[in-house]
């Protein structure tokens, strides 16, 4: 199976931009998107349509042109789940979750604790409830997949300025715990475990000409539980790929067949 996610910073100027067409090129049997920033009445109504995907899952936020997550899928899916639960984070649309034979997949936009922090407490609830849910799920001896836009930067190689950056959301210590809380409950970094030491960004400000000079943050990630790393055959980070300030990453996880 081959899973790609996306931050495309609003559907709808992804599509006036003609960059989703290499979404549909890449293969992939699902894609997961975050920040579509529209309901899917409003994408279908300005002349776009993706009715020719088996499984298309909407979640927007209540907020209009705010946040919002769509899976796309075209295999056969046993459940969609829409948010965790809990009314103060689903209200803004940042979760769906998909259960396939093998695994739950999470599509997930994580909120930012923005540059003054004044949502740094919501940010780090949010890492606490989804994880809370995650070790229910692991206790039931499900698998699971986390992916999309964590709005964090785990370690120093997944930034270029981290010195400078220490007190900047994103890359506090006390973010940067939470993903370590993830890896020691049972999750791996795919890509991390794949390429230890490889230095690749998956998001870049629009100011100071920051992606011609690769000045980037790796904030896009696949966290998998420990028994489906032996079936990850590799990680992509499409860093070529423009469309929005994120750019793709993709899994390709083997079949149960091949595994």
């Amino acid at each position: 199976m081959i899973i790609t996610t996306w931050n495309v910073n609003g559907i709808r100027a992804l599509y006036r931009k003609n960059a989703d067409q290499w979404l549909w090129d890449q293969g992939a049997n699902v894609i997961c998107l975050q920040e579509v920033k529209a309901t899917q009445e409003q994408f279908e109504d300005s002349g776009n349509t993706i009715a020719s995907h088996l499984n298309v899952s909407w979640n927007p936020a209540n907020r209009k042109g705010y946040s919002g997550v769509a899976t796309i899928a075209n295999v056969t899916t046993v459940e969609v789940l829409y948010g965790m639960g809990d009314e103060r984070f689903d209200a803004e649309g940042r979760i769906i979750q998909t259960r396939f034979p093998d695994f739950t997949l999470f599509n997930i936009y994580f909120p930012n604790g923005q540059r003054d922090h004044t949502r740094l407490k919501y940010k780090l609830d949010f890492y606490q409830h989804l994880l809370e849910l995650c070790d229910q799920l692991h206790a039931e001896g499900k698998s699971i997949i986390l992916t999309g836009d964590f709005n964090t930067a785990h370690n120093e190689i997944d930034l270029a300025n981290p010195k400078e950056n220490a007190n900047t959301s994103g890359f506090m210590a006390e973010e940067r715990e939470w993903i370590d809380r993830y890896l020691e409950s049972g999750f791996k970094d795919a890509y991390r475990e794949l390429y230890p030491e490889q230095v690749q960004y998956t998001w870049w400000t629009y100011r100071f000409g920051a992606r011609r000079r690769n000045i980037g943050w790796r904030l896009d990630y696949f966290l998998v539980s420990n028994a489906l790393m032996p079936k990850i055959r590799d990680v992509v980070v499409h860093d070529q790929v423009e469309g929005s300030d994120h750019c793709p990453v993709t899994l390709i996880l083997a079949d149960e067949e091949s595994a």
